[in-house]
């Protein structure tokens, strides 16, 4: 397990959406076909919300053997691997900056298919379209943030709950169309 981080909550960056995009085509062309599409979620794809300044990516794979095979090449270009971490069918990967060691990316690579890919996009989107309630995300971050400011894992902890219900009020809506 990586070991926690201090928490750090920055203004959103608009530059963070290219880098996202950078990021993406970084590893499309290391693992070339088993890569289908990379979404950029989390907080830093939620314009208007503070964010701790680590862009969150889902890579959405064609199969995690094929990946675990390529785990070399993604280590390669500066990324640490955990493998599943908790949670069955993903594999978590982070990436620091050679100059500071700071964290810039945390890559939750998923089958195409799975359902968390859904979970995430669909929370991230309902944040966009609903400001009233990435507002109270906001919030809910900050609260967290002063709890829990040297451990990100106790910060991640706190809000987990909030996240879950709007999770679920955001899949409630999409069911709804």
């Amino acid at each position: 397990m990586p070991p926690p981080i201090k928490v750090r909550l920055v203004p959103h960056d608009p530059r963070w959406a290219e880098a996202a995009v950078a990021h993406g085509q970084e590893l499309k062309g290391v693992l070339g076909a088993i890569v289908r599409e990379v979404h950029h979620i989390g907080s830093t794809a939620i314009p208007g919300i503070t964010a701790k300044p680590i862009l969150d990516l889902i890579p959405v794979v064609v199969s995690l053997d094929a990946l675990d095979e390529r785990r070399g090449e993604l280590e390669a270009i500066g990324y640490e691997w955990w493998g599943e971490l908790g949670l069955p069918g993903r594999r978590y990967c982070t990436r620091h900056d050679p100059a500071t060691g700071a964290r810039v990316v945390q890559l939750h690579c998923f089958v195409e298919g799975a359902p968390e890919i859904t979970r995430h996009l669909v929370f991230r989107d309902y944040l966009r379209t609903h400001p009233v309630v990435a507002r109270a995300y906001d919030d809910e971050k900050s609260r967290c943030q002063r709890l829990y400011s040297d451990d990100s894992h106790a910060y991640s902890d706190c809000k987990a709950s909030w996240i879950k219900r709007v999770e679920a009020e955001a899949l409630a809506a999409l069911g709804a169309r």
